[in-house]
């Protein structure tokens, strides 16, 4: 049986020579090499039909954190702290959630990647939780603190897949993001909840694998039910 190539979405950054990169984290690489799978980098500046047929030899899709979704997508108010917006990258994986979720193939969203999950099938994002959310939480633990910081207790629904990936209704996770679901797309089920509320998980119905956790599992990886979840990706593509 082949090793299933999951597709790793990318973001650009500049070198001290200001030479541009598109890459991703190695953190995302290993944990997917980790759970036995072959990750493909799939770059920016793709042209549609370019998009489609990296698109038809992946097997499975991993979109990554970083800069936020621009507000335009979901009708969201401007705000100062929103950053990194790149119209390449939201409309190369914006494309990609929307194949995915109508061609059945596994995708898991983490952190940004939820939210664009959310936002490609209709839903909303607070475009600054602090400022809208009044009952919040901190979940902008960054920058300078560690990645693997456990920031807060996250509720999981026990009828849920991510609840048989884990294996637990409650677990510890990090937290990097100031930007969260607001309204969650017709299609999505949320399935995990941090204490005040704010959506933590969600999954596709109907689907073999969708799902978006808005935590970094990657930086978890010394915890059995964070390697899990790419595990779980994996498995998922063997048999896409």
């Amino acid at each position: 049986m082949s090793t299933p190539i999951i597709g790793i979405t990318t973001q650009r950054n500049a070198t001290s020579g200001s030479i541009p990169v598109v890459g991703s984290p190695e953190s995302y690489i290993q944990a997917v090499q980790n759970a036995g799978g072959l990750p493909l980098l799939i770059p920016l500046d793709l042209t549609t039909s370019e998009l489609n047929e990296v698109f038809n030899r992946i097997d499975g899709v991993l979109l990554h954190g970083g800069g936020d979704v621009d507000p335009a997508f979901f009708q969201g108010p401007a705000h100062a702290e929103v950053y990194g917006i790149d119209p390449d990258r939201d409309r190369v994986e914006l494309e990609l959630v929307r194949q995915a979720a109508g061609s059945k193939k596994p995708f898991f969203g983490i952190c940004r990647g939820i939210q664009v999950i959310n936002v490609a099938l209709g839903g909303t994002l607070y475009t600054h939780i602090h400022d809208q959310h009044p009952d919040a939480l901190r979940h902008d633990w960054y920058p300078n603190i560690p990645r693997d910081h456990l920031a807060h207790p996250v509720k999981v629904q026990e009828s849920s897949s991510l609840y048989r990936i884990l294996g637990k209704t409650t677990v510890e996770t990090n937290s990097l993001h100031h930007q969260a679901i607001h309204q969650s797309a017709p299609r999505l089920t949320a399935v995990a909840w941090a204490p005040d509320g704010i959506i933590e998980a969600v999954e596709l119905s109907d689907h073999p694998f969708g799902l978006g956790v808005q935590w970094h599992p990657e930086n978890l990886q010394a915890y059995p039910e964070m390697r899990a979840l790419f595990q779980a990706l994996v498995a998922a593509s063997r048999q896409a």
